[in-house]
């Protein structure tokens, strides 16, 4: 059976003119394919939100595509849509909770825990059977990330981005409460890429029980009001 997936172009069209000159240099070049060898295997694909971890009302949706490096280490780009049109936006690489715990103090600051992402329904894998993407959100339980995005593109719902990638490369962060992704932002994803965010959280509550605590649960818990916590997702200070 095949899955098919909305597309989801960039919210912001990038300074410079049309691509007719590159292209048809490529075109010309075309019995002679390049290699992109290294992009190969990048085809694990997932769409969330992210916010910048100093300025945390910076929220965008971030589409991944993700490679399998091995068991324990996932390495993505970031784009700002799934479309011919998306701009590449930023990287992330993905650990598991053993490598993680293994990195010296001061570098574990820079990582972002999953476990709020996964088992609240906002990170999805769109055109997966619901029981292999079941499968790729338990591999991700428990993880950490470290994500840097080079470009403020804008957000789909109408917040303006930057025509080219300026300043330097914002330190990302992840969700851990319901209420801190703005509900204007989700709300758009969902309704154009008809996903269901609610109705994923019920289906994800059987991993409740795998879930650990996690480190840097509560690092944005005093920069939003009216939030509301989840089952699963506890910051390991406060377990201890």
């Amino acid at each position: 059976m095949a899955f098919s997936v909305p597309q989801r172009d960039s919210p912001t069209r990038p300074a410079g003119d049309d691509e007719g000159a590159w292209l048809a240099v490529l075109e010309q070049g075309s019995t002679l394919l390049q290699s992109a060898t290294p992009l190969h295997g990048f085809d694990i694909y997932v769409v969330g939100f992210h916010c910048a971890k100093f300025e945390p009302h910076m929220q965008m949706e971030a589409h991944h595509y993700c490679k399998v490096v091995n068991d324990e280490l996932l390495q993505c780009t970031i784009f700002d849509g799934n479309s011919k049109h998306a701009n590449l936006i930023g990287i992330e690489y993905i650990i598991a909770e053993r490598l993680f715990n293994d990195l010296p103090a001061q570098e574990k600051p820079y990582w972002h825990p999953h476990n709020y992402e996964v088992l609240s329904g906002e990170l999805l894998a769109p055109g997966l059977p619901d029981t292999v993407e079941q499968a790729v959100m338990q591999r991700l339980l428990n993880s950490y990330g470290k994500t840097w995005h080079t470009w403020h593109t804008g957000r789909h719902d109408g917040a303006p981005g930057d025509a080219l990638p300026l300043g330097e490369a914002k330190l990302m962060w992840s969700f851990s409460r319901l209420g801190e992704c703005d509900p204007a932002l989700q709300r758009n994803r969902d309704q154009v890429m008809d996903l269901d965010t609610a109705g994923t959280r019920e289906q994800r509550q059987s991993l409740v029980n795998q879930a650990h605590p996690q480190q840097g649960v509560d690092a944005l818990a005093d920069c939003f009001s009216d939030t509301t916590r989840i089952a699963g997702v506890v910051d390991q200070h406060e377990h201890e």
